[in-house]
């Protein structure tokens, strides 16, 4: 069994929240006018790139073997639905990073803006899924156990 926690995942939620509210912050065009904030929105992008990239894949590894092995249909049902919602994700990611990314040439266009935020509400919304839908399911059927409250 995996390592992975449900602590774990929430912090990772919080902390890929957390990159793109900074990347909110920085990617206006008053902000990236000035390079040095230009190449830190670019290395923040890819670092966040990399963080959901390495989400999915752990959680391909750790998580959805388990479920889609469940006795549950509704177990395996969710399985299949996020592993079927990574595709399009990782491809967006994908697709963004060779277009905008790969050239290090800090092209800050409407386009770029528009797409990145595109990018950003993907990720987000696949966040709140998670957390809406798949981490209550597993500590429903036990994969996870909920964190004792301090004090209880």
């Amino acid at each position: 069994m995996s390592t992975t926690t449900l602590e774990t995942y929430r912090n990772t939620h919080a902390e890929l929240r957390q990159m793109i509210e900074d990347l909110n912050a920085i990617m206006t065009p008053e902000m990236l006018k000035i390079r040095p904030n230009a190449k830190t929105a670019y290395e923040l992008l890819c670092d966040l790139g990399m963080k959901v990239r390495a989400h999915l894949s752990d959680e391909d590894r750790s998580l959805y073997p388990t479920l889609l092995i469940h006795e549950d249909p509704r177990v395996k049902s969710i399985a299949w639905g996020f592993i079927s919602g990574e595709k399009p994700l990782r491809k967006l990611f994908d697709d963004y990073h060779k277009r905008w990314l790969k050239n290090c040439d800090f092209n800050f266009s409407d386009e770029f803006m528009a797409e990145t935020r595109e990018v950003f509400e993907m990720v987000a919304s696949r966040i709140d899924r998670e957390e809406q839908v798949l981490l209550p399911k597993l500590v429903e059927i036990g994969v996870f156990q909920e964190a004792a409250r301090p004090g209880s």
